[in-house]
């Protein structure tokens, strides 16, 4: 078992790709993970509680995701613990939209660390809150997919998902422009991501 003393509260989180178990602290979501996904942390020490805040929030959101309503990026608060480079990593892959992949150079670029780019890949592959940081989003250098700790299949789904609902405008909108306006309206108001040390 893995003591995390910063978590508050866990919940298990049903998805078409698998359970999830979903875990946070006083000012965010911290853990994010598939079943059997590699880096799992295991059992946590914290009180189940899918009424928690922060889980609430992101359970919502995840089943509009599920529905294809992408936000251009999720709207819970974060509260990811690791080292300085990898939150300097996890950071980056905020930045990916939906609908759209780099690969692991371009994102070692992207966050000042071009030199580092085998570091950079295994910090992505230590990343915390699957899904809602979008470690699935980084390819390959010839854009091929390549390693995901939730596996390959969930990150195909996973972009397939995400190209279909940026390509077409959801139900009953307007058009690919209310499709866009919404991405952009789901930012207003986001609550800050915090990065802490390395809890486990």
């Amino acid at each position: 078992m893995i003591r995390l003393q910063a978590l508050v509260a866990q919940a298990r989180l049903a998805s078409p790709l698998g359970s999830l178990t979903a875990a946070a602290t006083a000012h965010g979501l911290a853990g994010l993970w598939f079943d059997g996904q590699k880096h799992h942390p295991g059992r946590l020490d914290a009180p189940v509680d899918p009424g928690q805040r922060w889980i609430a929030l992101v359970a919502e959101e995840l089943d509009a995701y599920w529905r294809g309503r992408v936000p251009a990026r999720f709207a819970v608060a974060l509260d990811l613990h690791g080292t300085p480079f990898q939150r300097q990593v996890w950071s980056a892959l905020l930045d990916l939209p939906p609908g759209h992949t780099c690969s692991y150079g371009e994102l070692a670029r992207r966050a000042g660390l071009a030199g580092a780019v085998r570091a950079v890949g295994a910090a992505v592959g230590r990343n915390p809150a699957s899904i809602v940081v979008p470690c699935h989003r980084v390819r390959g250098a010839d854009g091929s997919l390549t390693g995901y700790a939730g596996g390959l299949e969930r990150k195909r789904a996973l972009l397939a998902l995400e190209a279909d609902a940026t390509t077409a405008p959801p139900a009953g909108s307007g058009g690919a422009g209310s499709s866009a306006g919404a991405r952009a309206d789901s930012r207003a108001g986001v609550p800050p991501t915090r990065f802490g040390p390395s809890i486990a």
